[in-house]
């Protein structure tokens, strides 16, 4: 790592990018992008989904090559080298580190092991593990992260995996960190800790790009911020020139409104009534609770606060004790009974648990639709080609592209395709963990939009997210969880994010 002397130096390039663009199957996903990359010190990409950041990290991290322009980097003798990465080797020898928003550990192995795939410490041949897991440690406590190193990696959350994917990046002791969407999945403890330690990464020299559609983090972070739509620049901007407004307006070309304020569902009947549930959360509870018709509840509470297990529990993916009733029934069996009875998980992972990556954009929207037709015995082809139209449309999917790979898609327009095929069937009840995890504040916009659309035909939704901002933006009702159990509820109006801070902590009022 750097060292701290660095820090005494002002900000110097050691990456030049030169009209870099990239196409994919001849369409262009990135033009004539120029930037400097400055030791010591933070450049923040921020664009809507689909607008190109992930397409220009992998360019600097040597996962895609780029099909126009050139890279310049800053030899040790201080000499400008133009040099077209081969690969992420060929990246990792330049001292370049990407986190992915997609986050891609070995499961087979434990932590230690990830954190040093392919650079494990070895004598005469000789894996020296007690070497390894003591550093893996050491980079596992950077992050803050106190899980021990020994660990299976298919074990861990996936808020612990993005702390881990972190902690390889820097065990690399990079002098470029590339870090696309890191606190996604964290919550607010989680993130303040990761923005201190890239500030202090920063002030030891280490250049940082940092991609996030968290635009508070950004102004509270980032020395410099690059916008980009529909794959070009639409401007540079230092710290002092930086607010939300005009970071809004050069992302999406137009200003963002908030929603009108949404009529009490009190009085209306109860869809969903949860009775001393108990979830697979190690802490976990008797827990009931009612969700009613046209009534949006918000989960909240800190990472392994119970709120996945209890969503993962009503949906059927794990067995619980306890019931759960949709409009009086018995909620029986696994997820597809339960999709069949009209209740749909969208879920945290959309990579693992969510998409079928490889395949086609409209098979992804279609699925739970044909599935409730075949049901039926019967599976109209005209009418799913229309469902889909419809649903790309209604999602406001990018490119609007039906044959299209789900792999090729921005990771929001991912989300958005995982959240159209539930809204596909109009589920009585929709559970959504983390509902906008990547997602930037115009698509956020419009996913908000759907769920609140959904909510006003009669369906209940029930959501977990680690945002307050959203929770506070979207519910209607926030119940906040605090290690398997429910401590708090607040009517939207009653809640700040002091107070549901303060029962998510284990405090009461």
């Amino acid at each position: 790592m750097p060292n701290a002397d660095h820090a005494m130096d002002a900000p110097h390039a050691v990456l030049r990018v030169r009209g870099v663009g990239h196409r994919y199957d001849g369409v262009a996903a990135l033009s004539g992008i120029n930037i400097e990359v400055r030791a010591g010190e933070v450049l923040a990409i921020v664009g809507e989904n689909g607008a190109g950041k992930s397409t220009l990290l992998k360019i600097l991290s040597g996962v895609v090559s780029q099909t126009d322009g050139t890279l310049e980097f800053l030899r040790a003798d201080g000499v400008w080298e133009s040099h077209e990465l081969d690969g992420v080797r060929d990246a990792a020898r330049a001292g370049i580190a990407l986190v992915h928003q997609e986050l891609n550990l070995a499961e087979n192995l434990d932590v230690a092991g990830c954190i040093f795939l392919g650079r494990e410490p070895s004598r005469f041949g000789v894996l020296q593990l007690a070497s390894m897991r003591t550093q893996a440690a050491h980079w596992l406590a950077c992050v803050g992260l106190s899980v021990d190193p020994r660990t299976p990696c298919s074990a861990l959350s996936i808020a612990q995996r993005q702390l881990v994917e972190i902690a390889k990046a820097l065990s690399t002791q990079a002098r470029i960190l590339i870090l696309d969407e890191p606190t996604s999945s964290l919550s607010a403890h989680e993130t303040a800790r990761l923005l201190n330690l890239l500030r202090e990464l920063r002030e030891k020299g280490v250049a940082i790009l940092f991609v996030s559609h968290h635009l508070d983090e950004v102004l509270a972070l980032a020395d410099r911020v690059v916008v980009l739509r529909d794959g070009r620049q639409s401007g540079e901007l230092v710290r002092a020139a930086c607010d939300r407004a005009t970071l809004e307006r050069l992302m999406v070309g137009r200003a963002t409104t908030m929603p009108s304020q949404r009529v009490s569902q009190q009085s209306a009947a109860i869809r969903l009534e949860v009775r001393d549930l108990v979830s697979s959360h190690r802490s976990a509870r008797p827990l009931s609770l009612v969700v009613r018709a046209g009534e949006i509840v918000g989960l909240a509470g800190l990472i392994g606060a119970g709120r996945t297990e209890l969503l993962e529990a009503i949906a059927g993916v794990t067995v619980s004790q306890g019931s759960a009733h949709l409009d009086g029934e018995l909620l029986k069996g696994g997820v597809a009974c339960r999709v069949r009875d009209g209740v749909a998980l969208v879920p945290e992972d959309r990579a693992r648990n969510g998409l079928f990556l490889e395949n086609s954009v409209a098979m992804n929207v279609s699925l739970a639709w044909i599935d409730k037709h075949r049901a039926k015995g019967i599976v109209p082809a005209q009418g799913e080609r229309r469902l889909v139209d419809r649903m790309i449309s209604s999602m406001q999917l990018r490119p609007q592209v039906p044959h299209r790979r789900v792999r090729t898609l921005s990771g929001g327009n991912q989300q958005k395709a995982v959240i159209g095929r539930f809204m596909a069937i109009e589920p009585k009840l929709l559970l959504l963990d983390e509902p906008t995890r990547g997602v930037d504040v115009g698509a956020r916009a419009e996913i908000h939009g759907e769920i609140r659309r959904l909510a006003e035909s009669g369906s209940a939704v029930l959501f977990a997210s680690s945002e307050l901002e959203e929770i506070l933006l979207l519910a209607d009702r926030i119940l906040v969880m605090h290690e398997g159990d429910i401590v708090g509820s607040f009517a939207a109006q009653d809640a700040t994010e002091v107070a549901i801070m303060r029962h998510a902590t284990g405090g009461r009022s």
